[in-house]
């Protein structure tokens, strides 16, 4: 049997769910990510579209052209506004949904290890890298 996981929005009124593993848990620093957060990066884990299942909610989304060139759609709740996925078009992230990690239902599943660090160029001089994490720019 796999492994089940899940999510929801702030006010809970859209949640989704997932089964295995991330193919990858990746944080990323570009301009974009740090518009939508409205931090210094989001922390995502890319999930397979086969393995990912909308279980409520009904959720509204918003494609715009990413700096880099690729578009890029978020998915909120339409109640109270919280990204609960990203979808890319490049071809490192075709086909795979972008879980926001802190909407993520079990907080244990972010004491695990981040793998990747997307376009560190645009990093904030004061976070430090992650020791071990392959430094990538997708484009």
């Amino acid at each position: 049997m796999s492994l089940v996981t899940s999510g929801s929005c702030w006010c809970g009124s859209c949640g989704y769910s997932y089964t295995g593993e991330p193919a990858v848990k990746a944080i990323c620093h570009c301009i974009t990510c740090r518009k939508i957060c409205g931090g210094t990066n989001t922390v995502n884990f890319a999930v397979p579209e086969g393995n990912f299942t909308v279980t409520k909610g009904a959720l509204k989304h918003f494609s715009k052209e990413h700096e880099f060139g690729m578009m890029l759609a978020i998915f909120f709740c339409t109640e109270c506004g919280t990204t609960l996925w990203k979808e890319a078009t490049c071809d490192a992230l075709k086909g795979m949904k972008l879980v926001q990690a802190g909407t993520l239902d079990n907080k244990k599943l972010l004491s695990e290890a981040i793998k990747v660090e997307m376009y560190t160029t645009e990093r904030v001089p004061w976070l430090a890298s992650i020791d071990g994490a392959a430094q990538v720019k997708l484009f």
